[in-house]
């Protein structure tokens, strides 16, 4: 009689269950230039799998254009967010869910006047901490942003740099 192999593998008791609300005092959240980021659902939580970012973008906020070998999709929870994609311009609002493919080059910006706030989960995870390495913590979503001195500033830039490679990033 020949033997057959499960489709899925056996549950893993030692993986929990993970309620991720972002008022949860628990909630750890960093300020990375100017953006404040709540790591909701972290790769730890996931076995490497994702994370789930809460991302809060002022208006002017946004990354420089980048690229990266993990896919990563957007959620627009409140107002608007302007997609730079391969070049190309697409402005997403609320409601809306928006997919980078991995190693394409992109970057968001809030270009709205108004505050907005978006769900960001990477696949697989990394992003969370990198964000955490590069990043300042802050007391909560309505913390403001540290007073960085340059030299500070030109540290976190530096920094940024040095770890991108480490997180499959790459700056533009």
């Amino acid at each position: 009689m020949k033997e057959t192999t499960p489709l899925i593998p056996d549950d893993d008791p030692s993986r929990s269950l993970t309620v991720a609300n972002p008022d949860d005092p628990g909630t750890t959240y960093i300020s990375l230039v100017g953006n404040t980021y709540g790591m909701l659902v972290t790769g730890e939580q996931t076995n490497g799998r994702y994370c789930l970012i809460d991302m809060h973008i002022p208006d002017g906020g946004g990354p420089p254009p980048h690229r990266h070998d993990f896919e990563e999709m957007f959620t627009i929870l409140e107002g608007e967010i302007e997609f730079t994609f391969r070049g190309e311009k697409h402005t997403v609002q609320a409601g809306s869910t928006i997919n980078i493919p991995a190693n394409a080059p992109h970057n968001f910006r809030n270009a709205s006047g108004a505050p907005a706030r978006m769900l960001c989960m990477c696949t697989p995870a990394g992003q969370d901490e990198y964000f955490t390495r590069i990043g300042d913590v802050v007391a909560g979503k309505d913390a403001p942003p540290p007073q960085l001195s340059d030299t500070e500033l030109a540290e976190r830039r530096r920094r940024a740099a040095e770890l991108a490679s480490t997180y499959r990033s790459e700056f533009l």
